[in-house]
């Protein structure tokens, strides 16, 4: 069991789906939220869901909500309110709508954290930067970043020690933005 924790962030705006994502039914799960907590929470000591605000929820879990010092809604913010309300030293994030990626997958990751700031996964299409382990180093970069409203991660890992680990399997970072990708994922995961 690790003893990182694990932060399922699930406070996006869902857009492209046109309704919230995070509690959109999956894998026998009433929520897609659920069904991640379900399949980290026997690997990990903690395991927590990032948010905006947890009142959009109507289960039982430990939410870390985004920081009331901003008024904005991003993934910086979302790292920053998960080290100012955890006493760790570093995270694994995981964005709620990337159902395929596994423990396993995790494991890859964890193997090259060594002397590295953040570790990233990157697929055949690019890095992904919610599929990741962050350690508390980089804190004083992401308030500086934020206090400039620059929320590009590029922009953060020019700044910190970056292990960058390559996955061949492009399905592993299969991203639920529209209904077309919910649907295809959704058959996909019940087949």
């Amino acid at each position: 069991m690790y003893d990182i924790p694990c932060i399922i962030f699930a406070g996006g705006k869902s857009r492209r789906m046109g309704k919230d994502k995070a509690l959109l039914p999956f894998g026998g799960f009433d929520t897609l939220t659920e069904f991640q907590l379900s399949k980290f929470t026997p690997y990990f000591q903690k395991v927590f869901v990032g948010c905006k605000s947890k009142e959009k929820f109507d289960f039982e879990a430990e939410f870390i909500e985004d920081s009331k010092s901003y008024e904005e809604s991003a993934p910086f913010i979302g790292l920053v309110s998960a080290f100012e309300t955890l006493d760790v030293d570093a995270i694994f994030v995981l964005s709620v709508d990337v159902p395929f990626f596994d423990i396993c997958h995790f494991e890859k990751l964890y193997e090259h954290l060594d002397n590295h700031q953040a570790v990233i996964a990157k697929s055949p299409n690019g890095e992904q930067p919610l599929c990741a382990i962050y350690k508390r180093e980089i804190l004083p970069h992401l308030k500086k970043l934020i206090s400039k409203k620059e929320y590009r991660f590029a922009s953060l890992f020019r700044k910190i020690s970056l292990s960058i680990v390559e996955f061949d399997d492009e399905k592993v970072f299969t991203n639920l933005n529209t209904k077309q990708d919910y649907q295809k994922a959704f058959f996909d995961k019940i087949i």
